[in-house]
C-alpha cells in the first residue's frame, strides 16, 4: 500500500499554493481510502510521539490526516503534499479545517518555515524519494530536539514488483537498510517492527505472479474488514519475523 512521495508551517487554516510541476501517476490512493481499519493502526501505533504540533509529508488526498486528526493529540498540523494532481483534492477535502495548514510543495523547500515540529509524519512516502537519506536530514532539521520521526515503509525487496513499479517505488526497505538511512540522516533511538505478515503473501502474488498494475477497491475493502482488524491485535502481542510493511519511530 502506498502514497506520493515528498514534503512541508503551521497553524492557521490557510493553504500555500507553490507549482511543483510533478503529478502522481499511481492509482492507489482512492483504493487506499477504503482501508480505515489499516490506517486507524498506523494512526494509534503513532499517537503517543505525535505531540501538538505535526507535519505529514506526503499527505495525497488527506486520507491519512483525517485519521491523525481523530486518533492523535495534533493540535496544529502541516500537511505537505507536491503533486499538482493531488493537491486540490487535498485543500477541497482539509483546506479551512481548524488547525489545519496545507503546503503545496516540497518538503527540502519548507525546512526553515515547518521548524520545531514536534513530529514528522510519512506514510508510504520514503519509497518515492530518489534519495532517502537526503529526505531524512531535512525531517530531522524539521524537528525540534527530541522528537519523532514516524515512518512507514514497505518492506522485503524481494517481493518488489508491477505494483511497486507501478506506484513509483524506488525501493523495498530492510530492517538493516531503514535502520541505515535513519543513522545517517542523524536520528536515534531507531525503533522497528514488521507488520501485516499476511499482506507480504498478497503483495507478491499480485505483483509478481499476477503482474497487476492497480489495486482494486474492492479487495482492499475486504482484505481491511475481515483481516486487518484480527491480524493487527494478534501481531501487537507478537512481531511476525517479516511483514508487508515496516513501521519505524526514530528520535532526533
Amino acid at each position: 500500500m502506498s502514497a506520493p512521495a515528498f514534503s512541508g508551517r503551521l497553524p492557521t487554516p490557510s493553504s500555500t499554493m507553490r507549482a511543483t510541476d510533478f503529478s502522481y501517476s499511481g492509482t492507489e490512493l482512492d483504493a487506499l481510502a477504503a482501508a480505515p481499519n489499516y490506517y486507524r493502526f498506523i494512526a494509534r501505533r503513532f499517537a503517543p510521539f505525535i505531540g501538538t504540533r505535526a507535519v505529514e509529508v506526503g499527505a495525497g488526498i488527506g486520507t491519512f490526516a483525517e485519521h491523525l486528526l481523530r486518533e492523535t493529540t495534533v493540535r496544529e498540523l502541516s500537511l505537505v503534499e507536491p503533486a499538482d494532481n493531488n493537491f486540490p483534492q487535498l485543500r477541497q477535502r482539509l483546506g479551512g479545517r481548524k488547525g489545519v495548514r496545507l503546503v503545496h510543495g516540497y518538503l527540502e523547500a519548507h525546512v526553515r518555515e515547518l521548524a520545531g515540529a514536534d513530529s514528522i509524519v510519512a506514510v508510504n512516502v520514503l519509497e518515492h524519494t530518489p534519495d532517502d537519506v537526503s529526505f531524512l536530514r531535512a525531517a530531522h532539521q524539521v524537528l525540534r530536539p527530541g522528537g519523532s520521526a514516524l515512518v512507514f515503509v514497505p518492506a522485503v525487496q524481494a517481493v518488489y514488483g508491477s505494483l511497486d513499479e507501478q506506484f513509483e517505488h524506488y525501493r523495498r526497505y530492510s530492517k538493516t537498510m531503514l535502520r541505515r538511512a535513519f543513522t545517517a540522516a542523524g536520528f536515534h533511538d531507531v525503533r522497528l517492527r514488521h507488520v501485516n505478515c499476511l499482506g507480504l503473501a498478497a503483495w507478491f502474488m499480485a505483483g509478481r505472479v499476477f503482474k497487476w498494475h492497480t489495486i482494486d477497491a474492492s479487495r482492499v475493502q475486504f482484505y481491511d474488514r475481515w483481516v486487518v482488524p484480527w491480524l493487527t491485535r494478534a501481531e501487537l502481542v507478537v512481531e511476525p519475523p517479516i511483514g508487508q510493511s515496516i513501521l519505524a519511530i526514530a528520535t532526533a
